[in-house]
């Protein structure tokens, strides 16, 4: 949700800020903005729509000269999508410039008071609150001014800030959002993801809650409130600029459909040695897993998906209570979370402002926080006991795929190492499962494999107004991430229902044409499956199944995906792959904006 890219160096910087928020286009926007220091002036441009239109606007940034600047893509929260809402925000003389993601909490008494000062607001937003704040605060020195700004504002947020007064300098500062700090020679960079500067560095700072960073030219000094300097350690990304990249494809998401079986490997191979689940940055002890009262899965959307197939699969192979809830409702919820409880947090980002929020109550409560999350040194990493990395590598599109399924193998994996020290399984199941786990990215790309047939089915069905998705215990789980994948990319209506309660007046939806996408994988509930197949059937639906190559559906549904056959509790992770290429393929018939599908962001920093 929203992108932030600052550069100051030796080269025209207008340039270098448009290829990194257009690096950033997948976390989603709706206007973007430049601001560069031209002399002892800034020069501000901002347009609503594609960031194409700004690169027109700029003759792709010849037009705006200087070396050092700040960008941003806005995804409107305040006031609606235009150039005068557009970031950067200047103050009242001009003398500051304000990129901003987050949200100000407080932005309307803080407005009111700056009003009765004399300052006037152009735009609906609360972010152009801050850069009058940093213009009533500043009297010569920056870093006062700023310490001044964040002890007063409430909410979350990633700061650049210019300073005319500062022409060979910049300053900026986090909490709650994410911000990195880009080390270059001679040049450095701040950004919201590392993609944006990834063609000019590797190396980076991960920097902490309220921690103010002042970049020049040839260094990078990090402060805390008390302006105090802070050693931080350089992190190297070691994953090639061609995985941000589409490589030939049409979109990102089917690259990134395609890339599950490698990604999956690099999430399992490295955690499994000696024919035994090695999770090097997991201190749970055996004792501390049989202490465990209630296990707790916190998440948003797809996360939360993955959330639902955990409970299945723990409590079935652990045997301790496990409730799956989503963060946003977990919060306010008043949970009752005791320190015997468990509460595993997961989110492909790392910065999800919900699921982070959710973690901190529990943290309060006492709980042992474990996350799950692909981006090292984010702030629910940070914030956990312990972390496992699903190490997916990026993921451009706004339609999670190979997030979803790396979180699934590391849960997969937290179940079994759970249930070998508990006690709950055999010798001989351990080694089962993990020959099946270390089996599944072949099987992934075996799915794959059907993509054709599911390309075939989409143009069938692209102008479908409702489709339903059917399943039981894992089968269900899977289904509302199908639902979930084809809503975001392809518009149309969808829902999930766990199949038995079709007949508690679900049913009444259905009518001759309507498609159900019935999912009956597992073993022990396909002949129910089945049954309830047969109810939408007698009613006019048509029915596209997903099951294994074992089980025929001959005379049962009109069209069938087979998958290959597993252990049950994997085939969430085989499950899944049709319904996200039959998803890709309905959107692409409709002419869909895949990457980005509208009023969506990659990242959710807000509540």
């Amino acid at each position: 949700m929203c992108g932030i890219v600052g550069y100051i160096g030796n080269k025209p910087a207008a340039p270098i800020l448009l290829d990194g928020l257009e690096k950033l286009e997948y976390r989603g926007y709706d206007s973007s903005g430049i601001a560069v220091i031209n002399g002892h002036d800034i020069d501000v441009s901002k347009a609503k729509g594609r960031l194409q239109v700004l690169r027109e606007k700029t003759n792709n940034g010849k037009d705006v000269i200087g070396t050092t600047g700040i960008g941003h893509t806005r995804w409107a929260t305040h006031g609606e999508p235009s150039d005068v809402n557009a970031h950067p925000h200047l103050s009242q003389s001009g003398r500051f410039a304000v990129v901003h993601n987050g949200i100000i909490e407080n932005y309307i008494s803080l407005r009111e008071k700056l009003i009765e000062k004399g300052f006037e607001f152009v735009s609906e937003t609360d972010t152009e609150v801050l850069a009058h704040l940093f213009e009533y605060y500043y009297k010569g020195d920056i870093m006062d001014a700023m310490i001044k700004v964040i002890n007063r504002v409430e909410g979350s947020y990633a700061l650049g800030v210019l300073c005319s007064d500062y022409p060979d300098s910049f300053i900026a500062v986090r909490k709650a959002s994410p911000l990195i700090i880009g080390l270059g020679n001679d040049e450095n960079f701040i950004a919201s993801d590392v993609t944006a500067i990834l063609k000019h560095t590797r190396n980076i700072y991960y920097i902490e809650d309220e921690e103010i960073v002042v970049l020049k030219r040839d260094e990078v000094k990090v402060y805390n409130s008390d302006r105090e300097e802070i050693k931080k350690d350089v992190f190297t990304v070691d994953w090639d600029i061609s995985a941000a990249e589409k490589g030939g494809y049409e979109h990102f998401m089917i690259k990134e459909i395609e890339e599950q079986p490698k990604a999956v490997r690099a999430t399992i191979s490295p955690r499994i040695k000696d024919g035994k689940i090695v999770l090097d940055d997991v201190k749970l002890t055996r004792e501390d897993i049989k202490n465990i009262n209630k296990i707790y899965i916190v998440a948003c959307g797809s996360a939360y998906h993955v959330g639902v197939v955990g409970k299945y699969v723990i409590e079935k192979m652990c045997r301790i209570p496990v409730e799956t809830q989503i963060a946003s409702e977990f919060r306010y919820c008043d949970p009752i979370v005791t320190p015997r409880d468990l509460v595993i947090v997961i989110s492909q980002s790392g910065e999800t402002a919900d699921t982070l929020e959710a973690l901190k109550v529990a943290k309060n409560r006492g709980a042992r926080i474990l996350s799950i999350v692909n981006v090292v040194g984010s702030a629910i990493a940070n914030a956990s006991d312990d972390v496992i990395y699903t190490w997916a590598g990026p993921e451009i599109a706004v339609a999670t795929t190979k997030a979803y399924s790396t979180q699934l193998a590391v849960v997969y994996m937290l179940a079994i190492y759970m249930a070998e020290r508990l006690g709950n399984i055999t010798g001989g199941q351990y080694k089962k499962y993990i020959k099946d786990l270390e089996a599944l990215p072949e099987l992934i790309a075996e799915t794959i494999k059907n993509k054709d047939q599911l390309a075939y089915l989409a143009s069938r069905f692209y102008n479908c107004k409702s489709i339903f998705f059917i399943g039981r215990n894992l089968d269900y789980a899977v289904s509302l991430e199908g639902s979930l994948k084809l809503k975001e990319i392809s518009y149309i209506h969808s829902e999930a229902y766990a199949a038995g309660e079709l007949k508690h007046g679900t049913i009444s939806l259905i009518e001759d044409g309507t498609l159900v996408i019935a999912l009956a994988s597992g073993n022990e509930l396909f002949d129910k499956t089945v049954s309830n197949i047969k109810e939408v059937v007698s009613r006019g639906a048509v029915v596209m199944s997903v099951t294994t190559k074992e089980r025929s559906m001959t005379g049962i549904a009109d069209h069938v995906i087979h998958v290959p056959v597993t252990n049950d509790i994997f085939l969430p992770s085989l499950t899944v792959v049709p319904l996200q290429i039959f998803s890709y393929y309905v959107a692409a018939e409709k002419g869909c904006d895949i990457d980005k599908p509208r009023n969506l962001a990659k990242s959710v920093t807000v509540e």
